[in-house]
């Protein structure tokens, strides 16, 4: 069978990073794509795991060589990206790519692979909800959280560019929603 990809996108905050990693410990055949990025690592995140964590410079080398799927500079000098020896690692396993990227970014991949990709939007149930959650997380500064909920009003616009829109306002369902979806894509 053929390699496929999901696209899981979101604005930050929102679930996306939770729901992909409970699709992955189910029976579903998929193997987390892990994004190169320019940030800084946070503490507890380890490198080849979280990320590929590349200085801005690397990151831009890579640009250059054309090294990647898709890739967006979302903040200021902080790039993310998918590697393409990432994809074909994935691949050369027998496995589908799951991937938890920003939104311009599912967007892009989407375009580059269309029919054997499908793109999910994990969809806020409010953005007063959307803000509490950044908040209770406590992994930004009150700066970087106004940074994300500006930028997630942006991103919300692009919902409707996706396959399938989940709304995530009680995880479970959520979660549930996101596995029978992937499983009618394997199989169709």
């Amino acid at each position: 069978m053929e390699g496929k990809l999901f696209i899981f996108s979101a604005p930050s905050g929102s679930g996306k990073t939770t729901i992909v990693q409970n699709l992955l410990k189910k029976d579903l055949n998929l193997e987390f794509s892990i994004s190169a990025t320019s940030r800084p690592r946070r503490k507890n995140e380890v490198d080849e795991k979280d990320y590929y964590f590349l200085t801005t410079d690397n990151f831009k080398a890579k640009i250059e060589k054309d090294e990647f799927v898709e890739w967006e500079e979302v903040y200021e000098n902080r790039f993310y990206g998918t590697l393409k020896t990432e994809v074909e690692r994935i691949w050369s396993q027998g496995k589908h790519v799951i991937f938890d990227v920003d939104v311009i970014g599912g967007l892009n991949i989407k375009n580059k692979f269309l029919n054997r990709a499908l793109s999910i939007f994990i969809m806020p149930p409010s953005m007063e909800e959307l803000e509490k959650r950044l908040i209770l997380r406590s992994t930004d500064s009150n700066e970087d959280i106004e940074t994300r909920l500006d930028k997630a009003n942006e991103e919300l616009s692009y919902a409707d560019r996706f396959d399938v829109i989940i709304i995530n306002d009680k995880l479970e369902k959520a979660i549930k929603k996101a596995e029978t979806t992937i499983k009618k894509f394997i199989t169709s």
